[in-house]
């Protein structure tokens, strides 16, 4: 019988680079799931509560939908058991039925920096790790391997704690080959975009008027373009901007990526949107220096999940 694959998913980053990574391992069953959770946080999840994460019901449902429309085999919740191999897109939450499994973890995209809230939860190990988001990433040691995104990611993690030996360099998929987003469709070309975070929906502090009014300033008469970040509150967000800055347009969906390849100068904060902008050589503004963003700057090997899968097929043949 074929060895049987279950990938989680989780925002549309996370969710299409799992998807990529799985057509490489066609020669296996497969399934995917929505992320999920457990126990209290379940709870939490049916009453609404935990809408700000990537378990959260209009997250799931976009994931579900997005699964559904490729065709993919949806197992939610992982209940149709027992798998092989798990490929997840996150460690700071591990759902209580894979803890068991071999498991290949995958680096979604740009890691927060640390925090008060880092230095306790690491210093605190009864406090759950997603409290400290994902500056958390890598460091649950419940994996077989964890796949990263460059040799300065790599150092990144082994600062933080993650053990060198399980870390394997191999890009990450959506990041890999940034080039491909300069064909695209999007009618705008030579403006400023500022990408916004959903701080304020993960509880956490952001002065957005200050980074309206620096957008404005660094466009300096420049046509402005805010895309709002998919999980946060998109009317508020736009009630602000009209205040701030009357003549920017919203736009509330789309891809980031494509609207970069476009843009002259890219505004963000600690978001991986940024990783495009410097791949693109524009001029970028972000939260991180350019030396930082520079170092930890994901390989351009267009090969990522072909090296992912590589690495998730010596996971199961170790078995």
């Amino acid at each position: 019988m074929k060895k049987r694959i279950l990938f989680i998913c989780g925002s549309m980053n996370q969710t299409t680079q799992m998807h990529q990574i799985s057509k490489r391992l066609s020669d296996y069953e497969q399934s995917f799931s929505p992320f999920y959770c457990h126990g209290f946080d379940e709870m939490l999840r049916r009453l609404g509560l935990i809408e700000f994460t990537i378990a959260g019901n209009k997250m799931v449902e976009r994931c579900r939908t997005y699964l559904h429309n490729h065709g993919l085999v949806i197992d939610y919740q992982g209940k149709n058991r027992p798998y092989d191999l798990v490929v997840t897109c996150t460690d700071v939450y591990l759902q209580n039925n894979i803890r068991d499994n071999r498991i290949v973890l995958v680096q979604e995209g740009i890691i927060d920096p640390e925090s008060l809230m880092f230095q306790l939860v690491k210093r605190l190990r009864f406090l759950p790790r997603w409290m400290a988001d994902t500056a958390m990433t890598g460091l649950s040691n419940a994996y077989q391997a964890f796949c990263v995104a460059s040799e300065g990611y790599r150092d990144f993690f082994i600062q933080r704690g993650a053990r060198p030996e399980k870390i394997v360099v191999t890009g990450i998929p959506n990041f890999d080959n940034c080039r491909q987003y300069c064909a695209n469709d999007f009618p705008y070309h030579h403006y400023v975009l500022a990408c916004t975070s959903n701080y304020r929906e993960l509880f956490r502090y952001e002065d957005r008027e200050a980074f309206i009014r620096r957008a404005v300033d660094i466009a300096g008469g420049r046509q402005l373009i805010f895309k709002l970040h998919p999980n946060e509150n998109s009317e508020r967000a736009t009630r602000e901007i009209r205040t701030h800055a009357p003549n920017a347009m919203v736009l509330t969906t789309g891809s980031a990526e494509e609207m970069i390849a476009n843009c002259d100068a890219l505004i963000t904060r600690f978001s991986s949107t940024a990783f495009v902008g410097v791949a693109l050589g524009k001029e970028t503004y972000s939260d991180f220096d350019m030396d930082t963003l520079t170092r930890l700057m994901p390989l351009q090997n267009d090969s990522a999940a072909l090296n992912i899968a590589t690495v998730c097929r010596r996971v199961l043949e170790e078995q």
